[in-house]
């Protein structure tokens, strides 16, 4: 008897020894994931040696409207809102944000390794919008991502096969976030693409802050979700999405990080899709509309923007905002490799807060995601969302 207890005994250590082992091995191996991933994307944080250092003509972030340097991070908190203020007031104040309303589930489906849900909510004070909300299995509260396009199919994984490497709510998931995909699908098809508050007619808002608000109003939505973690959702968007993506993360300093592909991320007018000016992003003005494209002396720009260029303000002054959230611009062709020149300024204002790495840049030759872009980008988001060992 005495035997046979002695047996079970070392039994039990054994098999402890192993789960304990097998343990350790996979805490090892997460706690290797981190600093694996910084292997992969440590690089881009880095301008090339021919743009370190240099901040152009951009108006520095690090100078008070009045021409004060700004010396301490207490400076820089008083900077910060002068900044928000000021755009704030020149774009437009948003109106309250919707904090405490309920996602609405419409229906859902099984899809692989993950629950579907059409859901919708009022990202506007007098507009509902649908959507996709893409919830892995599993228990736990998880980080998330709120993906923004023309529509939100195309995020979710539903879109048009003409259309590839967009999926990005899709693939998120798979790697275990909660995604919200948001696209603005009335507003698309009407060929007005953005949201207009109160109304199109008299919009007291310019439309690409205003979808910045509509982003704002889905954060609150979405951090109520038993399933996510509301100090770790972030934002993407490409192109459209980008400009949206990046307004939204700027403007509203609850997204933990952000990425944004190929918006185009300061002002350049010989860019046809670095389109600011159009009345559905900072141009806004009643209908009739100018004719869609480059500026000419026969069709300018009107409304805010032409206004923002002659005194001199540009968009590193939003990126600025962002710090010290971590952001990554997938660029291509319309965010190219010398825009790291405005992007030092946001790194120079990290700086002064004490934090580095903050600021990424990738470079592709095309416009359109490919799946090497996408990989660092959903790379940048599990290293600054997923709670993974140093």
């Amino acid at each position: 008897m005495k035997s046979t207890i002695k047996i079970a005994a070392l039994f039990l250590f054994v098999c402890a020894g192993s789960i304990s082992a097998k343990g350790q091995n996979k805490n090892a191996a997460d706690a290797v994931s981190r600093s694996a991933i910084w292997e992969k994307i440590g690089r881009f944080f880095s301008p090339p040696p021919e743009y370190a250092g240099k901040y152009g003509t951009y108006r520095s972030p690090l100078k008070f409207y009045d021409g004060h340097a700004v010396k301490t991070p207490a400076d820089w908190q008083r900077r910060r809102k002068e900044i928000l203020s000021r755009w704030n007031k020149m774009m437009g104040e948003w109106p309250p944000l919707l904090k405490d309303q309920q996602m609405k589930m419409i229906d859902s489906t099984r899809r692989e390794g993950f629950t579907q849900y059409r859901v919708r909510f009022n990202w506007t004070p007098n507009e509902e919008t649908q959507g996709y909300l893409l919830v892995p299995d599993g228990k736990g509260k998880k980080p998330a991502v709120i993906t923004v396009y023309y529509e939100p199919e195309t995020a979710a994984g539903l879109g048009k096969p003409d259309h590839p490497n967009r999926d990005f709510a899709y693939q998120l998931t798979k790697r275990g976030f909660v995604t919200l995909s948001l696209g603005t699908t009335k507003a698309t098809a009407a060929g007005t693409f953005s949201l207009y508050y109160p109304d199109i007619e008299n919009a007291k808002v310019e439309p690409l802050s205003m979808l910045g608000c509509a982003a704002a109003n889905a954060w609150y939505v979405l951090s109520k979700l038993p399933e996510v973690d509301s100090t770790r959702i972030g934002i993407m968007g490409h192109s459209f999405g980008g400009k949206w993506a990046m307004f939204a993360s700027c403007l509203f300093d609850k997204f933990a990080c952000a990425v944004w592909s190929d918006p185009g991320i300061v002002f350049d007018e010989t860019r046809e899709a670095v389109n600011y000016w159009e009345p559905w992003y900072l141009g806004y003005y009643p209908k009739p509309w100018r004719k869609r494209g480059m500026i000419t002396a026969e069709n300018p720009a009107k409304g805010l923007y032409p206004k923002l260029v002659a005194e001199g303000y540009d968009l590193q002054e939003l990126h600025a905002l962002m710090a010290p959230r971590p952001f990554l611009v997938s660029g291509g062709s319309e965010t190219t490799v010398e825009r790291w020149i405005a992007l030092n300024h946001t790194i120079a204002v990290n700086q002064l807060l004490g934090y580095q790495n903050r600021v990424a840049m990738t470079n592709r030759p095309a416009h359109s995601p490919t799946p090497d872009s996408n990989e660092k980008a959903y790379l940048f988001l599990e290293y600054f969302l997923k709670n993974l060992p140093e």
